[in-house]
């Protein structure tokens, strides 16, 4: 490869500075103390960016709306080509770059580095940590389930626990009138606008102040010092190398399920946080009652400002780090409370059924699942009343009228209504005789007559019995006046697509004779409905 002609990088030069300062940060000098321990900082920095591409990948498809994104995000997992690895790696990608940030940490804590004059280079610190951290609680809601919907519904109610804030906060997340629209917007904006240029910021401060006051040295060191470069950056490459190789396995190897849609109704789903956060919900456990705020608010308050006054607590000389057994000794009992706190966190977890979406939504709609429910019902007056005796439908088969599929009806609803009640009125010498179905049941026949062509062919065909009599009995109790499926209905209540991957069938049908039972909100009426029907329209909403 062709060397850059000395000319255009004098150019460069002149004009930017950019030779100079990557010489200047490539050849700045270090410790000679300084190796493999240092490589974490590096590793914390390649993460944010990794989070960072990832999540504009992710974006570029995704829809930051409540139901919206859930199917986007469905989409993204399911259709988008390497979709399922791009979240992988950004869902793995934000619990390695805690455990990075928190290791660093917890190093610079080790070897004393926080001390005169690299205090304001560790609150800097502190407060990325925070936001590492803050990047998992907003993001936590943006898939949409109901993982993500329960989780923040008691995050929203541990800030309201806050003294004289606690309302402030609560309007601040969105979450006074419930978690909806407001909150989900405030998460986002939050997530993808205000954090990504406010870490950038503070990286940018974190490493000018580590560049100001150098790299730590070890105490009363006498080896000369050297360039950050070649040894330092081999160690921090290698380090993010194996770093990315792990996290690239991760999301390969362990699928990120995507729960069910948020269900607010789904008052038996027990939220449980993601596992950094298991240790503070463990904890609330031995705070009940008024007390709960200490361990809501207090304790959580007091740790972070004891983080922030660490260098001005420990102010003694900096000795070598074997002789520092108080802060190794403080670090494995934070490390062995965190640890066994996540652990009967994890251990008390109630077990619940957990379908994959993504997985569901890989299996191939049917034809007659497309439907609406007039139209499925519109299938079974059809057959009903042995339409397809004269009306062939089958390729190989002839019959005395018209093949529907091959020569579409050039009538609208209201003239098909008039001719199945008189068909000899219509067409003088017709042998069709009337329909015999009321009118709603017409309705349903003519919306069905309408949609039907050759590439329908196969949904009347194919079509199920128990959805073709749910649907039958979905449209004659007019399910539709609050109800939509497949966008036919209306908008007062819940859409039904889907509806198995957040309900038990034993919910929904107990959901139809006693809705005040399972929704307690719920303006749906009571259906008195016969085992037969009962069940058959239970089936039907099932299997949408």
């Amino acid at each position: 490869m062709h060397k850059i002609p000395r000319g255009v990088v004098d150019w460069l030069e002149h004009r930017t500075g950019l030779e100079s300062a990557i010489k200047n940060f490539l050849y700045e000098e270090i410790p000679a103390s300084s190796g493999w321990h240092q490589v974490l900082g590096s590793i914390a920095v390649f993460s944010f960016f990794t989070q960072f591409f990832t999540g504009i990948l992710l974006a570029f498809n995704y829809a930051p709306t409540p139901g919206e994104a859930y199917n986007s995000l469905r989409y993204i997992v399911t259709e988008l080509t390497a979709g399922r690895l791009m979240r992988g790696l950004h869902h793995w990608g934000a619990s390695m770059m805690i455990v990075i940030v928190v290791l660093h940490m917890l190093q610079v804590f080790i070897w004393g580095s926080y001390k005169k004059p690299r205090e304001a280079t560790w609150m800097v610190g502190v407060v990325l940590l925070l936001i590492t951290m803050a990047y998992g609680l907003t993001g936590y809601l943006l898939p949409w389930d109901n993982r993500a919907y329960w989780g923040t519904v008691v995050t929203t109610q541990i800030a309201g626990q806050a003294p004289i804030a606690g309302p402030y906060l609560i309007r601040l997340l969105g979450g006074s009138g419930g978690i909806g629209v407001v909150t989900f917007a405030r998460f986002y904006a939050t997530h993808v606008l205000l954090l990504p240029p406010l870490t950038m910021l503070l990286i940018v401060i974190h490493i000018y102040l580590v560049r100001k006051h150098g790299v730590a040295p070890a105490p009363a060191e006498i080896d000369p010092p050297r360039k950050f470069f070649p040894q330092q950056v081999f160690k921090d490459t290698v380090g993010i190398f194996i770093a990315f190789i792990i996290l690239f396995t991760l999301a390969v190897a362990v699928k990120v399920p995507l729960g069910k849609l948020a269900d607010p109704t789904d008052t038996s789903y027990i939220p449980r946080p993601e596992w950094y956060f298991l240790f503070l919900f463990q904890s609330l456990k031995f705070f009940e009652g008024p007390l709960e705020i200490v361990g809501s608010i207090i304790l959580p308050t007091l740790a972070i400002l004891a983080l922030f006054l660490i260098p001005f607590i420990d102010r003694g000389k900096v000795i070598r780090v074997t002789q520092r057994t108080t802060a190794i000794g403080v670090v494995l009992l934070v490390l062995v409370g965190w640890g066994g706190l996540t652990a009967a966190a994890i251990a008390t977890t109630p077990k619940q059924l957990e379908i994959d979406m993504a997985e569901v939504s890989d299996k191939p709609v049917e034809s007659w699942q497309q439907l609406s429910a007039p139209e499925l019902a519109g299938i079974g007056y059809f057959r009903r009343e042995n339409c397809s005796g004269c009306h062939a439908i089958d390729p190989a088969k002839k019959g005395i009228g018209p093949d529907l599929t091959k020569t579409p009806t050039k009538k609208n609803a209201a003239q098909l209504i008039q001719f199945f009640k008189n068909p000899a009125s219509i067409v003088p010498g017709t042998m069709m005789p009337p329909v015999a179905l009321n009118g709603r049941q017409l309705n349903t026949l003519a919306a069905f007559l309408l949609k039907l062509n050759a590439a329908s062919t196969d949904a009347l065909r194919s079509a199920p019995q128990f959805a073709v009599e749910g649907a039958m009995v979905y449209e004659t109790n007019n399910c539709g006046v609050c109800h939509q499926v497949n966008g036919v209905g209306t908008k007062v209540g819940p859409a039904l697509q889907g509806i198995a991957g957040h309900r038990t069938r034993e919910w929904v049908e107990q959901h139809f004779v006693d809705p005040q039972k399972m929704s307690p909100q719920s303006i749906m009426p009571a259906y008195k409905l016969g085992p037969k029907d009962l069940e058959r329209l239970t089936s039907y909403v099932m299997g949408l």
